[in-house]
């Protein structure tokens, strides 16, 4: 069954960097758009960004535009979220997903990983 792994979180200080990768299985990846969202404690899982097939077009929510970059690498089968500037309120749990359709929400997206833990301190 095809399925994402995501990678790459960890424990850093407000201000700092770090990169997350999420590798797909399946040889189809680069017929689909790519997505990571974010769940923090008590919250509803949350959009972060998308790219599209070939890499372009990208978007962004407005709380992490400017300071995220998504990317792909379709040879790798591998999505990465280059995060600069962490704030604490970053803290999550991040997911990347297979995107069904263009879309922000959730519901559009399948092959979620178990996610990758972003903690960062004030």
């Amino acid at each position: 069954q095809e399925h994402a792994v995501e990678s790459g979180g960890g424990l850093v200080q407000a201000g700092g960097s770090l990169r997350l990768s999420c590798v797909a299985s399946g040889n189809a990846f680069s017929t689909y758009a790519m997505g990571w969202f974010r769940q923090a404690p008590g919250k509803e899982r949350e959009f972060v960004a998308r790219i599209d097939r070939s890499g372009a077009p990208t978007s962004y929510s407005s709380s992490v535009r400017g300071r995220f970059t998504i990317s792909r690498d379709n040879a790798k089968n591998t999505v990465y979220l280059q995060m600069n500037s962490l704030k604490p309120e970053d803290t999550a749990v991040y997911y990347c997903g297979r995107g069904l359709v263009w879309s922000t929400r959730d519901t559009g997206y399948d092959y979620w990983g178990q996610g990758t833990e972003v903690t960062v301190s004030s």
